[in-house]
This record gives C-alpha cells, structure tokens and sequence, in this order.
C-alpha cells in the first residue's frame, strides 16, 4: 500500500477485541504502510478527527503482546449508527474528505453486526462516486451471531468464562440446601441469539453435574412450565442452577426482563438495553416455591476476561485482523474476514473473506436442532461445534498480584 490507514474498534467490547487490532498493526507494520491511525472511538471519533498514530501508541513486540492481553477497546468504542445515505451525503462526503486528508488508503473496522453495515455503506458510497478507498471489516462480537464465518472472534473467550463461573457458580451453590434447596438463577449476555447461554453447556463434566436448565430466546419462554420444572427439580435436588438469557421472551413477545424495573434505554441502533431477567425469574420462583433464590448477573465480566481468554480465540482473532491487511494489499474492498473450521478432531481453522452485503445486517441464531426438544438444553452438536473454541490460555503479565494492560496515553 502507498498510503497510510485507519483502523477502529466499535460496539461492545471483548477480551480478545484488541489482539485483532494487533493483527491490523503487526501486518500494516510488516507491508511497510507509512502510518497507521488508530480511530479513538470509533466512526463516530473519526467524524470528529480523533486520530492517533498507532505506532506512539505501540512501541515494541512487547507492547504487541501485552496489547493481545488487554480487555475492553483500546482505541476506544462507539455505538454510532451512520445514517442512510440518501439525503445525508453530507456526513459521507465529510468522511471521505478526512480520508483524503490524511493520505489514507483503507479503513479497517472491528466490530459486530452494525459495524459491518458501516463497512457496507462506506463502501458503497465509494464505489457510487468513484472513490479508490478500500473498506474492510474485521469481525467481532462475542454474541456469535454474524453469519458465513463459523465463529466470531471475542465468542470462545466469553464462552470459557461463562462455563467456568458457571462451575464455581455449581459448586457454591452445591454447599446449601441440607434441607431446602437453594434456587440460583444465573443471566447471561444475548438478545435475540442465545450462543452465549448455550456456553452453560460447557459447564458440564466429569467434576460438574452442569446447569439444571439452559434457556435461550431462540424458544419462547413459559413462565408456568419453567416453574412447574423448577417445583420437579426442587424435589430430587439440594441445588438448583438455572442458566437463562436476558432475551428470553414471553410468547406475547415481551422480554421477560420488562416485567420487572428494567431500563427504557434504546441506544443508537434501537436496541433496548436489556436487564433484569434474573431478578424477575427468581422472585417468581420465591413466590410460587417459597424457596430461597438467588440472581446473578454476569453483565460486561463475561466481555472483559481477559485473564481466562482462550488461546484458541486470541490466535484467531489476530489472525482476521492480520488477514485484514493483506486482503487490501490485494485490492479488496466491501469484505469481511471471516473463519472457516477446516477439521473437527484435532480442531483446525482457517481464514477466508467474504462480501459485506451478504453479511452486514443478518443475524444467526443458534441452530434449533442443537437445543433439546423440551426447550432446556444443548445437545452433543453444540458441544463439539463450542468446545474447540474455549482452548488454551495465555497468562497474564502480572504486576504487584494483577494483571497488567496496555492503555492508550
């Protein structure tokens, strides 16, 4: 590439967020390329001309490693929606003029679902007025609901997390109930897709006898059966852990967090912000049982671990970003890197590239077929797509008892 770059990072974080951001700036480095911005805060930064030089950010091979071991953005996120083209030219032709202005030859987005209609708009813009900038889009989101690639970067770290908390969660609760059990409900991220609470999945093993009922929004939630169920368990068991997710809906369509003193929020994007459910579904419980319950709510922990990353999940998401580059070197645009499982048993994966528009806005659930018919557990196919994705670590570096982390100065 002659001229420089820019690579940001936008919606929710995830523990393995900026090793593909190390990808984007150990390839960039390698080709050569001038300068490499780095977007603070994303599109929305970008508009503002909020521009770093990655390389006064990132010193060594050192800082690199210790960047791959950092939680949340370190460039810094956004939930900035662009608007529709028609009508707002305005806002596009600003974006290119600032692109222009500083030599840069290719954006490259990290993120989710929304980032990539970023890509997709941007690029299309372009290619409508002639334009000989390339847009690439870097995925990440650990709700795992981006479709062609079989994963997302940032979903086998969150996966390990919750699978191991969930664990301690078990054992914990396990201690009680001499007489009575204790009921603990346990929320997990998803909205619309249920691949993070199907990780409770994952929990279950020789050392663990796994969570009593998994419930995803990809199956209408009955609050009379899951009770009914919950009243059978209570009876055969000293524990009772129920794993569900924030978006488990009613069969009228309301989330089931709305029955409780949730939020109004609806960000950019018109997504409400979800919380709540945990809470809503142990207090029926103590109502109808009169059992002790107890709601957790592992909220953004379960996208800031980096301390229980999965090596697996860190290799690859350096690698989409690392991929990122090289596909503009080859003249690509309106793409998005995505990964494809080459073999099951040992796991192998590789990366491929794929047009934005057959991704951008389209959102994957997790395959009925791999949740059990009674609607409250993963079957064996979701284990052998999942389990690869949780392995290996890499240890923190760890200054006066604490993991340390790269920040932006």
């Amino acid at each position: 590439m002659k001229g420089n770059i820019v690579v940001g990072q936008s919606g929710g974080p995830t523990a393995v967020i900026n090793s593909s951001l190390a990808g984007v700036f150990t390839g960039a480095k390698k080709l050569g390329v001038k300068k490499i911005y780095g977007m603070v805060h994303g599109i929305q930064g970008f508009l503002n001309e909020n521009l770093v030089d990655l390389s006064e950010q990132i010193k060594d091979e050192a800082d690199v490693e210790l960047l791959k071991r950092t939680p949340s953005a370190f460039l810094g996120s956004c939930r900035y929606k662009l608007p529709k083209i028609e009508g707002n030219e305005e806002t596009y032709d600003k974006i290119f003029e600032i692109l222009d202005k500083y030599d840069i030859e290719c954006l490259f987005y990290i993120g989710g679902n929304d980032s990539m209609d970023t890509i997709k708009m941007l690029s299309d813009y372009g290619a409508s007025k002639g334009k000989n900038q390339r847009f690439i889009g870097v995925p990440k989101t650990i709700d795992n609901d981006l479709p062609i690639t079989d994963h997302c970067p940032g979903y086998g770290s969150a996966a390990k997390y919750i699978a191991a908390s969930l664990k301690e969660i078990i054992r914990d609760n396990e201690s009680f109930g001499v007489e009575k059990p204790t009921v603990t409900v346990v929320e997990i991220m998803g909205r619309h897709a249920g691949w993070l609470t199907a990780a409770a999945a994952l929990a279950k093993g020789e050392d663990c006898s796994g969570a009593d009922m998994i419930c995803l929004p990809e199956v209408t939630f009955d609050m009379d059966k899951f009770i009914g169920k919950v009243k059978e368990l209570a009876e055969k068991k000293s524990s009772v852990v129920l794993a569900i997710s924030e978006g488990i809906k009613l069969e009228d369509g309301r989330f089931v967090c709305e029955l409780g003193d949730g939020s109004d929020y609806v960000d950019a994007f018109g997504h409400k912000q979800l919380s709540g459910a945990a809470v809503v579904v142990a207090n029926k419980i103590a109502a109808a049982t009169g059992l002790k319950t107890r709601a957790i709510e592992f909220s953004t922990l379960q996208r800031a671990a980096t301390h229980l990353a999965s090596m697996t999940d860190i290799s690859e998401a350096f690698q989409v970003g690392y991929a990122a580059v090289n596909a503009a070197e080859d003249g690509k645009t309106g793409m998005m890197i995505i990964i494809e499982r080459k073999g099951q048993d040992p796991y192998q994966s590789g990366i491929g590239i794929y047009d934005i528009h057959a991704i951008a806005n389209v959102e994957r659930s997790v395959p009925l077929e791999w949740i059990t018919e009674d609607g409250t557990q993963l079957s064996k196919e979701y284990i052998k797509y999942a389990r690869p994705l949780i392995m290996g670590e890499l240890q923190p570096l760890m200054v006066n008892g604490l993991p340390r982390h790269l920040v932006r100065k």
